[in-house]
């Protein structure tokens, strides 16, 4: 994968990461809360943020100190 492509599938990670925020807070506001869907979205949120990280650490140059 080229860095075009990194920062292109960074670009769709973050937004995921953004939307799936969204509806975890869209569920824990509603009344009938789905404790078991919030958990399986929290935990691709989790899955997102490490791929963030790690796509993250391989546009990040080297730097020798």
């Amino acid at each position: 994968m080229n860095e075009e492509e990194m920062r292109k599938r960074l670009a769709a990670l973050r937004i995921e990461h953004r939307d799936l925020d969204a509806a975890i807070d869209a569920l824990t506001a509603a009344d009938g809360q789905d404790q078991l869907q919030i958990a399986r979205l929290k935990k691709r949120k989790l899955r997102l943020r490490d791929q963030i990280y790690l796509i993250e650490d391989n546009l990040t140059p080297d730097i020798i100190a």
